[in-house]
């Protein structure tokens, strides 16, 4: 029997590598109360934390009773990113412990990355670029790249056609079964799921034990090395 080989790891960004999903919450909170609709934080994380805007946006105003057309929603996430981007340029990015330098190991091992987000590219991107560490990343799938957000896999299934189809090549295809994901939030870790990856559930956002559906759980980044990636998936894998 052939021992499997992790070749690639793909991140969730916001709750993952970005300490900001109490931003992104705040925020939403911001532009509901805007609207003068309510967005209670235990909903936010019951409900969405690790679903895109769009998501999110037309769940709490179907809740309220607001038709939630084009136009209402384009306008609600354009007003969003703004109060996103002065949070960010008052108090500037914080990634997680241990974040950046799983990054760094991992692509030193010569991993192949990704990041699989529903964030918006801008933020993802700017982030990224902030600690230096973008050109680490074959690819970057984010919400503008997808019609439908997490739980939906499209967003995994494009970053693997993206790594097979980008310069420079792959020596040979890779394959679902071959990647890691690593998720804190419940639709991303379904997503990555249908998608056909091994997960990891870290508990940045949500406890441990509600991660159930991961492969594999942690409680933090922090420590983990991509050999310990490489065991916990080759024990996956076998299992």
């Amino acid at each position: 029997m052939i021992a499997a080989v992790l070749r690639a790891i793909f991140f969730d960004f916001n709750g993952v590598l970005l300490d900001d999903e109490p931003i992104h919450m705040e925020t939403l909170q911001r532009i509901f109360a805007d609207e003068g609709v309510t967005l209670e934080s235990e909903e936010y994380y019951d409900k969405y934390v690790g679903v895109d805007d769009q998501g999110c946006l037309r769940g709490v105003l179907k809740k309220s009773g607001r038709e939630a057309d084009q136009a209402l929603l384009a306008r609600l996430a354009a007003r969003k990113a703004s109060y996103y981007q002065e949070r960010i340029k008052r108090d500037g990015y914080s990634f997680f412990p241990g974040a950046v330098s799983l990054v760094e190991s991992a692509a030193a091992d010569s991993m192949t990355l990704a990041v699989v987000s529903g964030a918006l590219r801008q933020e993802v991107e700017d982030a990224l670029r902030n600690v230096g560490i973008r050109p680490l990343f074959k690819a970057v799938i984010a919400a503008e790249d997808v019609r439908r957000g997490k739980p939906d896999p499209e967003g995994y299934l494009a970053a693997i056609e993206e790594l097979n189809s980008r310069s420079p090549l792959p020596e040979r295809l890779f394959h679902p079964h071959e990647i890691l994901a690593i998720e804190d939030t419940l639709p991303g870790l379904e997503a990555a799921a249908g998608a056909g990856l091994v997960t990891l559930g870290v508990a940045h956002t949500l406890p441990r034990k509600d991660l159930d559906i991961a492969d594999v759980r942690v409680d933090e980044l922090d420590g983990v090395t991509t050999d310990s990636l490489q065991a916990w998936y080759a024990e996956t894998s076998r299992s």
